[in-house]
């Protein structure tokens, strides 16, 4: 990882995510101000934070992509998803009693890192309730996804799990859902195999399900039910 300086750009992308962007006017002009941050470009393929190592920043990925795995009971390195920047991660465990990460982060592609301190993160909430209850907000999405991950693989097929998938990350109103992975890396999310997850699509597009361009699936909704 290679320290740089922040510039004003990456302090507008800090602001435009949770839990920065409902701060007031004036509390975001004092942000850099009252946050120890540093940022780093890291390249494709390091790992940013191992599994079981203390959580003393906030993470918050400002552009590029990670992947996370967890190392299961028996030794296996198991796939749980990827995650897209801009966003912060990993912030439900930075104020637990036992605030060790709970899986491993590694950069799928040239990545800009900023950390802050647990510290300075810790005073901003306790004089802002607002930023306190952004953050509260952040950890019920956390649990969210893991619910949605749960969702997806405990269903028996290829069509299903995709089809789950699909409907937990389409908008409300849209029948349009972006799909930032590739095929290889939605199958790993979905654990399936890559083959498997590419014959499923073709059979669902020939028979009228959905169609793909330009990194977007469109869900023809009234031929499909929706699973339950």
């Amino acid at each position: 990882m290679n320290n740089i300086p922040i510039e004003d750009r990456h302090l507008q992308t800090l602001l435009a995510i949770a839990p920065f962007v409902q701060m007031s006017a004036p509390l975001r002009a004092q942000l850099p101000s009252q946050l120890d941050m540093r940022l780093y470009e890291v390249s494709r393929g390091e790992v940013i934070a191992t599994q079981g190592q203390l959580c003393r920043h906030l993470y918050v990925l400002l552009s590029g992509m990670l992947e996370v795995h967890i190392i299961d009971a028996v030794g296996n390195e198991v796939f749980i998803e990827h995650l897209h920047g801009p966003r912060v991660f990993a912030t439900p465990h930075l104020f637990k009693e036992d605030n060790r990460m709970p899986a491993t982060f590694r950069t799928v592609e040239d990545t800009l890192l900023l950390t802050v301190t647990r510290d300075s993160t810790f005073a901003l909430i306790s004089r802002h309730p607002e930023v306190l209850r952004s953050f509260l907000c952040i950890a019920g999405n956390c649990n969210q996804c893991t619910t949605v991950r749960l969702d997806v693989l405990s269903r028996r097929t290829v069509r299903e799990r995709l089809l789950v998938y699909l409907f937990s990350q389409k908008p409300r109103g849209s029948a349009q859902v972006a799909v930032r992975q590739t095929v290889s890396q939605l199958a790993a999310y979905l654990n399936v195999s890559r083959s498997a997850l590419s014959t499923e699509i073709s059979k669902m597009e020939k028979e009228g399900l959905l169609t793909r361009h330009d990194g977007r699936f469109e869900l023809h909704l009234e031929r499909i039910q929706q699973p339950i």
